[in-house]
């Protein structure tokens, strides 16, 4: 009989299996392996040794607080001569006098999570923990992704951008993921322990973390915290001088090290791209291919009726009635994995919306849905589609409202959905994925998805251009500081000469639809458009107005409602316009190099007639600034076109291509983000 292993010590080779399964950017300290893929431990012996054939032993791996073979958070693995990819298995690949080389391979479903792992023999020795992630490099796990530029790029990369802006102007803002920053991963595992359904049954949910889409609903819950002690605590209204404007942030990382070092307690404050940011880290970081989404022109349906109402007064201006909204953007995020749960087809991108807006079985979560189930009108289908159908194919009704308190139909074709969009894989250009989530406007695939959906409102709706028409056009160039014009254009089709009524108003906006002062109107009693001809009337928007009525999200509502006197019809036009930041300049100073202290000199030009004071710079980067944000206060006051100015400087501590992510804060000019791409050398 073989004499039992005594074991020394054992080696879990971290840095050689965290690199062979890409997590060596978490460090190569601990062992983080990718499911259903090979790594190789290492046993010394301080007596005793390995006789194949002779010597058993078997290894016991386990997650969570009530592991269970039933469950499958317990496995019990014996050695075999080869490791079969599809289960949990074990094979000695090489042995000495003194030291055994075991290959395991988990099962490419295995729950994600913590994992001790025990030896076996006639009594159990404690070989060490790992944390075993999703695995999209393998074929057999359910978030496989057959492109490695889309790997790079959904799953390795810790940058970003994220759109803001406007349908016709979108803003892409740097934002720093920072899903392998020291801290991160443990956060992302802390909210997973901290869901209500683990802290009501452990071991039911560390089993359903076998199943990305489970996941994916849970990440969807906590990272807002409106049932649970969840990640973010959102405002819409009102200060943030209890917390952090959601303009504020750059970058996931000191929202989730603040929640982990503060015992769970919410992080103020959050709003939609930031609840989409955050949720976007933490699949990364357990292994899940992701992507934020911008939808611009979002519709916020309360009723479920697919139909956003709206009321305005009789000078065009919006009145509060309904709860229904038009968000100028919003953001969500995708997450890639199959759907067995579904019918077939609908593998690929799931869309999931962290932002708590509505419940979803008695929990403010939404998703996952998969993209293709919402372009085929497939409301039925799990999770919460009738709502993301909504947000992009909602029909508007508007009505106005008048003195007498009759309401009266308001002609007017708004459009819901509009240039949903991501950041394109390896560069930082914009990819329009609308054709994803919408057939194109008018098609017969459209007319088809709409009837599935029993959506009437948009079947019915019709085009007209035979009588007049009205839209709004803008200036070529919007910044912020300057006084610019916008313009009714109003263009008559028919055979006479119509004298009609202009309201043209403009009010600032926040991105969510909620509107603040006026910013200039104007009111032409007796606008007179010739048959054939088409009229321009300007609006001119001055600083002097807008420029303290403005919120940071920099956002103006044009309104031009126009009444034909011949038949009492009201038109509507409205389109609301981003104004320009200033640009940030920022310069390297010397080569990249890892580990070598770097400089950066960073500038913005004032672009107000006025002086900003208490200019604050706040510099981040993966891999770059050490995980945290350096911060630099001006003394001085930036008079009226001259520059702010600052040196920074740094240690990088990976080589390639890294994304320096820079945002200034001032008493006038609100929140200015800016980027610059470094290639940090060898």
């Amino acid at each position: 009989m073989a004499q039992a292993l005594d074991i020394a010590r054992c080696d879990l080779d971290c840095e050689i299996n965290n690199t062979d399964h890409r997590t060596d950017l978490n460090g190569v300290d601990r062992l983080i392996v990718r499911r259903g893929n090979l790594f190789t431990i290492t046993l010394y012996l301080n007596s005793g040794s390995y006789q194949p054939g002779v010597t058993d032993f078997r290894l016991i791996a386990e997650t969570g607080p009530c592991s269970s073979e039933s469950s499958g958070t317990k496995v019990i693995i014996s050695l075999s001569d080869y490791l079969d990819y599809t289960q949990w298995s074990a094979s000695v690949t090489c042995s000495t006098a003194d030291s055994i080389s075991v290959s395991m391979c988990s099962a490419p479903d295995a729950p994600i999570g913590r994992y001790t792992l025990t030896l076996v023999q006639d009594h159990e020795t404690n070989l060490g923990e790992f944390v075993l992630l999703f695995n999209p490099w393998c074929p057999r796990d359910a978030v496989y992704l057959d492109d490695e530029e889309k790997l790079k790029e959904y799953v390795l990369s810790q940058d970003g951008i994220i759109y803001q802006g406007s349908h016709k102007f979108p803003v892409p803002i740097p934002w720093n993921f920072g899903q392998f920053e020291d801290g991160i991963l443990d956060a992302c595992l802390r909210i997973l322990n901290e869901n209500p359904k683990f802290q009501r049954n452990p071991g039911e949910d560390c089993s359903g973390r076998r199943n990305p889409v489970y996941v994916s609903r849970v990440l969807s819950a906590m990272v807002n915290c409106n049932d649970d002690k969840g990640v973010l605590l959102g405002r819409w209204q009102g200060g943030f001088e209890d917390g952090t404007s959601p303009l504020f942030w750059r970058g996931s990382v000191d929202i989730l090290h603040d929640w982990d070092a503060n015992s769970c307690k919410p992080v103020r404050y959050g709003q939609c791209w930031v609840f989409a940011a955050v949720a976007c880290t933490v699949a990364r970081a357990l292994g899940i291919p992701c992507r934020v989404i911008t939808n611009y022109l979002s519709a916020h349906d309360t009723n479920s009726n697919l139909v956003i109402e709206h009321y305005v007064d009789e000078d065009g201006k919006l009145v509060p009635k309904s709860r229904d909204m038009i968000w100028n953007y919003h953001c969500w995020v995708e997450g890639w994995m199959t759907r067995p749960d579904l019918a077939p087809g609908y593998d690929g991108w799931q869309a999931s919306d962290p932002t708590p807006q509505e419940k979803s079985d008695g929990v403010y979560c939404c998703g996952p849905v998969p993209v293709k189930a919402i372009k085929e009108g497939e409301l039925t289908f799990k999770y919460d589609a009738p709502f993301v159908f909504s947000e992009v194919n909602a029909d508007v009704v508007v009505y106005k409202k008048n003195k007498d308190g009759k309401e009266q139909k308001v002609l007017w074709t708004a459009e819901v959905g509009k240039n949903i969009s991501t950041k394109s894989v390896g560069t930082d250009k914009r990819e329009d994925i609308t054709h994803l989530y919408k057939y194109p406007e008018g098609s017969a695939e459209e007319r088809e998805t709409f009837k599935k959906a029993n959506h009437q409102h948009k079947l019915l709706q019709q085009q007209d251009d035979t009588g007049l028409q009205l839209k709004i056009t803008v200036s070529p160039e919007m910044r912020k500081g300057c006084d610019f014009d916008v313009f009714a254009s109003i263009t008559n089709n028919t055979n006479t000469t119509k004298l009609c009524r202009l309201m043209f108003c403009s009010r600032a906006i926040s991105y969510n639809g909620v509107l603040g002062n006026d910013c200039g109107f104007k009111n032409l009693l007796n606008a007179e458009i010739s048959s054939g001809e088409e009229k321009k009337i300007p609006l001119r928007l001055n600083y002097c107005k807008y420029g303290n009525n403005l919120t940071d999200d920099s956002l103006i509502q044009l309104a031009a409602l126009l009444q034909d006197y011949s038949n009492n019809e009201v038109l509507l036009s409205v389109r609301t316009i981003f104004l320009e930041n200033p640009e940030i300049k920022i310069k390297v100073l010397g080569e990249p190099k890892v580990n070598r202290k770097l400089g950066v000199e960073i500038s913005m030009k004032n672009p107000l007639p006025e002086p900003l004071v208490n200019c604050c710079f706040n510099v981040e980067g993966s891999n770059l600034t050490g995980g945290r944000t350096i911060t630099e206060t001006l003394e001085s006051t930036v008079g009226p076109r001259e520059e702010a100015k600052i040196k920074v400087y740094f240690t990088p501590t990976h080589y390639g291509l890294r994304k320096l992510v820079v945002g200034i804060n001032s008493n006038k000019l609100g929140y200015v983000k800016g980027y610059r791409n470094v290639i940090i050398g060898k």
